[in-house]
C-alpha cells in the first residue's frame, strides 16, 4: 500500500530536527509523498530546504495562512507572488479564513484569501483551504469568482454532510486527518455519506495526532491510522482507501 500525506508541516523545528527519522518512519508505513503547506514568509526557507533534501518525497506549496494575516499582509502577499513568479509549487496554500481566536483582521483575511484564490485560478493551481469558525465565510469569498473552476482541498475538514456537499459541488476534495479517530468528532457520520473519491488523507503534523497517540507529536507515519478508521466507517478495505485517496492526491497536486 502507498499513501500520500497531503498536509504536513514537517519543516517545523520539532520535526525538521529529526527529518531523516521522520521520513524513514513514514516510508516504512507506506507514506512516500508529503505535501508541505506554507504559512508565511518565515517558513519558506525551512520548507524549501526540506524539499531540496528530499525532492522525491517532499513537495512545497506557497501561500499566506489566515492566522498570519497582520498589518504587513501586503508585504507578505508580495513575497508569495514573487515566489509564484520564480518557480513551480504543487499548490497555493494554506490559505483561507480563521475566526476562531481573533477577528481583528477579518476584512484583511477576506482580501488576502480572494487575492490568492485569484492567483491560483490564473495559474491553474489547486488551493489548500484552512477554515476555522469560517467555512461559509470562505464559501462566500469563493463565490465572488463567477463560473470559476476550482480545484483544491478543504484541509482538516470537520463540517456537516451539507458542508461537505457544498465543498464538493464547488470542485474541492475533503482533507481527512487524525480528528476522524476522535470519539466526538462526528466525522464518522459525515464520511459514511461521502464517496471515497472526494477524500484525501492528511496529518497536519505536528498537530492533531490520531488515536492512540493523541496528545503526542503527530507525523506522517500515522497516516495508516487515518486510513484504517475511514475503512471501518465505510466498511471497505484499507487497501481500497489507500489506492483511491492516493490517486486523488496525485491527480490534485500532480505529484
Amino acid at each position: 500500500m502507498e499513501f500520500i500525506d497531503s498536509h504536513a508541516h514537517i519543516y517545523q523545528s520539532e520535526l525538521k530536527s529529526q527529518l531523516q527519522d521522520v521520513l524513514f518512519r513514514a516510508k516504512a508505513n507506506g507514506v512516500h509523498k508529503i505535501v508541505m503547506p506554507n504559512v508565511d514568509s518565515s517558513s519558506i526557507a525551512d520548507m524549501l530546504d526540506c524539499e531540496a533534501q528530499y525532492p522525491e518525497h517532499c513537495f512545497a506549496t506557497i501561500g499566506l495562512h489566515p492566522c498570519y494575516v497582520k498589518e504587513n499582509y501586503q508585504e507578505e502577499l508580495d513575497i508569495v507572488e514573487g515566489w509564484l513568479n520564480k518557480r513551480k509549487f504543487c499548490a497555493i496554500g494554506e490559505i483561507g479564513i480563521d475566526l476562531y481566536h481573533d477577528t481583528t483582521f477579518k476584512e484583511q483575511q477576506d482580501l488576502v484569501f480572494i487575492k490568492q484564490v485569484g492567483w491560483a485560478l490564473e495559474r491553474d493551481k489547486p488551493i489548500i483551504i484552512h477554515t476555522r469558525n469560517a467555512f461559509y465565510e470562505a464559501i462566500r469569498c469563493l463565490k465572488t469568482f463567477k463560473n470559476a473552476k476550482f480545484k483544491g482541498v478543504f484541509h482538516c475538514f470537520g463540517g456537516s454532510v451539507q458542508d461537505a456537499q457544498t465543498a464538493i459541488h464547488l470542485g474541492f476534495k475533503l482533507g481527512i486527518g487524525g480528528t476522524v479517530t476522535y470519539k466526538n468528532s462526528g466525522l464518522n457520520l459525515v464520511l459514511a455519506e461521502i464517496g471515497l473519491e472526494h477524500l484525501i488523507l492528511e496529518t497536519d503534523a505536528p498537530y492533531l495526532t490520531p488515536v492512540p497517540y493523541r496528545g503526542k507529536q503527530n507525523e506522517s507515519s500515522y497516516i495508516p491510522l487515518v486510513a484504517q478508521k475511514i475503512a471501518e466507517i465505510k466498511n471497505i478495505s484499507v487497501e481500497e482507501v489507500a489506492a483511491v485517496t492516493t490517486q486523488n492526491s496525485v491527480a490534485l497536486f500532480g505529484i
